[in-house]
């Protein structure tokens, strides 16, 4: 899948929005990729994470578990497992801090990746990231459906997108006049979780 199917398959469910968001990150942006839009479409959902699962193959080989953050990664991860045969599981917010719950565990010696859907700055990819690190598996790297900072991210591991894009994201201090001047909307759902 081409970067322009990926962004096309946004386009034609209404999930990729131009206006003044609050990223998760805090950040602010012109244009926000709202995936859910996306997800509500099992087909869509499935094409899409198939194409991550095959270059998740291609970059990292065998793969014996996916490991998401929640919430936006819950939905790519488990697909994009389902697409490789493999379980999926993820990391959750208590008391602010990423951990694994629900009885989930990562087997000694699987061979692990994270599976985000959007990376910005890429601070909830090394969050979960360190969350896989306490446990036995072996991280082999992360993947992703958007990667907006045009891979410019550093997460740790070797990150592998389905597309990269180098939207623009503004510090809360530094808007340009333009995006100032329109009220911002917070579409994430970091503070949900909280």
């Amino acid at each position: 899948m081409t970067q322009d199917q990926v962004l096309e398959e946004f386009r034609a469910s209404d999930a990729l929005l131009e206006g003044h968001f609050i990223l998760s990150s805090g950040r602010h942006s012109p244009v926000f990729l709202q995936k859910m839009r996306v997800f509500q479409y099992p087909d869509r959902t499935e094409r899409i994470c198939r194409a991550l699962a095959e270059r998740i193959r291609g970059a990292f080989g065998q793969v014996d578990m996916i490991v998401s953050p929640a919430m936006g990664g819950i939905i790519p991860g488990y697909e994009t497992a389902r697409a490789l045969g493999c379980p999926a599981v993820f990391v959750e917010r208590a008391d602010g801090e990423f951990s694994l719950r629900r009885g989930f565990r990562i087997p000694e010696g699987a061979r692990v990746v994270m599976v985000e859907d959007m990376v910005t700055t890429g601070l909830s990819s090394r969050e979960c990231i360190a969350v896989i690190r306490q446990h036995p598996g072996e991280l082999v790297g992360a993947a992703c459906l958007i990667d907006r900072s045009g891979g410019k991210a550093e997460i740790g591991v070797p990150l592998v997108a389905l597309a990269t894009l180098d939207l623009p994201d503004y510090a809360p201090d530094a808007l340009p006049p333009e995006l100032a001047r329109i009220p911002a909307e917070k579409p994430g759902s970091r503070d949900l979780a909280r």
